[in-house]
């Protein structure tokens, strides 16, 4: 059976994106095929780090109060959270809600904004890689779950969407563990999906209105899409979203760790619905460049000579000392403590502990750390 994915033209923010919203669900009926009356909705946003919602790095504001309205009108509480990069504490949830703008829409709602920061250990018995999982406990508390995640390009793993987002529900430090524990991208593709499968959103929902390209999933810039997309499969959505932006899920890990277990990775396996494709018409979205040479990780080679060319083809982090106010984000939440902070000079990397995670550039607040490809891998991995 094909997996169906809506697919709703929404050009800004400023177009009725409920309606939009409303019309796609009725491929299904509408919201109460997924929510109950007096069921706690868990809507798993992208909070990445504490952004303004213009900056395209987290969800925006107008879609989750959308999502709360529809889920309020089916009689379900909604409930707006994630656990995003950093400490998982109340303070830190409290200070990015207001920044990204949901304090506003839960004022304005009723929605609650969890700051349960409670953590649970749980079995995941059919998991490739992870036979347990640390999850967050406001996962555990909802009845249904509807992430709403966001478009966007992604330095490690190519692209980041309904798939990726659900590594929020692993709690905040806790992530730098998972990182360290599987740094090579099959291996953390495999968890990721892994996550996905024990989760089983509901529904999803992902904000393309505007996305990210380039550096993402927090250095890039906004790209105008207008895209609105639903389905119950998140691989089958992500799918569709690469679609629009050009990029072949042979490209994305997640889908091809998808691929490997029969789960949905073509377009030619997804029942599209909704507007017409021919209304988007994105040329050239940004790759991340550094991504292809990743996967020299998977060349087999002796240790010592594989060590040797990946540290002159692979990409690393470099640090850009003008912009870095030396806040130490980068040094503490990197999952091999491959970074020290030196006085008068800022963080320095050693490329031999680096996994190449790049959760320094993902989580800097200041956008000081770029990802830089040497000359050897830009001839050889084009």
């Amino acid at each position: 059976m094909q997996a169906k994915v809506v697919l709703k033209y929404c050009p800004d923010y400023t177009a009725d994106v409920e309606q939009r919203l409303r019309e796609g669900l009725a491929e299904w009926g509408d919201m109460s095929a997924f929510v109950k009356p007096g069921q706690k909705v868990l809507l798993k946003v992208n909070l990445l780090m504490k952004k303004r919602p213009e900056e395209a790095v987290t969800t925006h504001p107008s879609v989750v109060e959308a999502v709360v309205r529809l889920v309020q009108e089916a009689g379900g509480i909604p409930i707006i959270g994630d656990s995003p990069g950093g400490p998982y504490t109340v303070n830190a949830l409290q200070s990015i809600y207001t920044r990204t703008g949901l304090r506003e829409v839960a004022e304005r709602t009723g929605a609650i904004l969890n700051e349960d920061v409670g953590q649970t250990t749980i079995q995941c018995p059919e998991g490739k890689l992870a036979k347990s999982l640390t999850v967050t406990n406001s996962v555990l508390d909802a009845d249904v779950i509807i992430p709403l995640s966001k478009l966007k390009t992604h330095g490690m793993m190519t692209f980041t969407g309904a798939v990726k987002i659900l590594f929020g529900v692993i709690p905040g430090l806790l992530k730098a563990e998972y990182h360290l524990k599987m740094f090579k991208i099959p291996d953390f593709a495999d968890l990721l999906v892994d996550i996905a499968t024990w989760v089983r959103p509901t529904l999803n929902i992902m904000d393309g209105i505007v996305g990210m390209e380039g550096d993402g999933p927090s250095a890039g810039k906004p790209r105008d899409i207008g895209a609105l997309i639903l389905s119950t499969d998140p691989f089958a959505l992500d799918v569709v979203a690469a679609d629009l932006i050009g990029l072949k899920p042979e490209r994305v890990p997640t889908l091809m760790a998808a691929r490997a277990r029969g789960l949905t990775s073509r377009l030619s396996e997804i029942y599209l619905k909704g507007d017409a494709r021919s209304l988007w018409r994105i040329q050239d979205f940004v790759i991340p460049k550094a991504v292809s040479a990743n996967f020299l990780d998977m060349v087999p080679l002796p240790r010592n000579v594989k060590t040797f060319v990946l540290n002159r083809v692979r990409p690393r982090p470099i640090f850009e000392h003008g912009t870095c106010v030396s806040c130490g984000d980068c040094v503490n939440n990197c999952p091999p403590k491959a970074l020290n902070m030196l006085a008068g000079q800022g963080p320095i990397v050693d490329l031999e502990a680096c996994i190449r995670c790049f959760c320094c550039q993902e989580l800097c607040p200041h956008q000081a750390v770029k990802l830089f490809k040497p000359w050897l891998g830009r001839k050889l991995l084009k």
